[in-house]
């Protein structure tokens, strides 16, 4: 592994019930801190506000369709206005605990198949950029890169940060290759360097395919729930952060 010490906000979708967030936060730059929808409450979400203060990370609000039994994976054929109340619902409840401690919330990042649903459909992207255009005007928005929601956001004056994955593979539009695929998740920390590499040095995904497609990336998730999820956030603190 030779070292590329370039400078890139770290991210990790939080709060979700794993046992390694206290060990996984020191890592981070930024985190996204489950809301309810698909994880968490009141009380799980102060506690990683509060592991957050003391590491000194950025903070994001990550909501969900409301779907706790699928964990927010599975896409939800709600009303319009169902899913707005409950997104709205869900960030009161993250803006109440961040106001509680005298916190600002940094970003916000959906999650799940909600995330893959907005990179792609007009309709409820357009949704959910009103949604931050009436409520979180100063929050960026985490999202993929040429994704339908990052090119509409700035009609709306939503600012962007594009989300890269380190741990996930990619098919060639750039949509995320589905869990159910055993390429899906990447786990070897050999596999994620190369990975990582690519995206920030060569400014390209290589997708499972692959095929090479030149992006732009503000920051790159690794998911708490990897299974060398510390191993791979290590790795990337050490190879790529300045």
């Amino acid at each position: 592994m030779s070292k590329i010490k370039m400078a890139i906000d770290i991210n990790c979708d939080l709060g979700e019930g794993m046992p390694n967030d206290s060990l996984l936060m020191p890592f981070l730059a930024s985190c996204n801190i489950a809301c309810g929808g698909h994880y968490g409450d009141a009380s799980s979400i102060k506690s990683s506000l509060q592991l957050a203060m003391k590491h000194h990370v950025k903070i994001g609000a990550h909501p969900s369709y409301p779907d706790v039994m699928n964990f927010g994976r599975v896409k939800m054929d709600l009303k319009d206005t169902e899913l707005i109340n409950s997104l709205t619902s869900q960030l009161e409840v993250f803006k109440n605990a961040c106001n509680s401690l005298d916190l600002h919330i940094h970003h916000i990042k959906p999650h799940g198949a909600l995330y893959n649903e907005l990179a792609r459909d007009e309709r409820l992207a357009i949704l959910f950029l009103k949604l931050m255009q009436a409520n979180f005007p100063d929050q960026l928005l985490y999202c993929p890169p040429k994704s339908i929601i990052s090119l509409l956001a700035p009609k709306f004056g939503v600012k962007v940060a594009f989300e890269i994955f380190a741990d996930r593979s990619y098919k060639d539009d750039l949509s995320l290759v589905s869990r159910n695929h055993p390429m899906a998740l990447l786990t070897n920390v050999d596999d994620v360097y190369e990975h990582v590499k690519s995206m920030i040095l060569d400014q390209s995904i290589k997708t499972i395919s692959g095929k090479k497609v030149k992006i732009k990336a503000d920051t790159l998730c690794i998911h708490g729930d990897n299974p060398n999820a510390l191993e791979i956030l290590k790795m990337i603190n050490s190879q790529f952060s300045a």
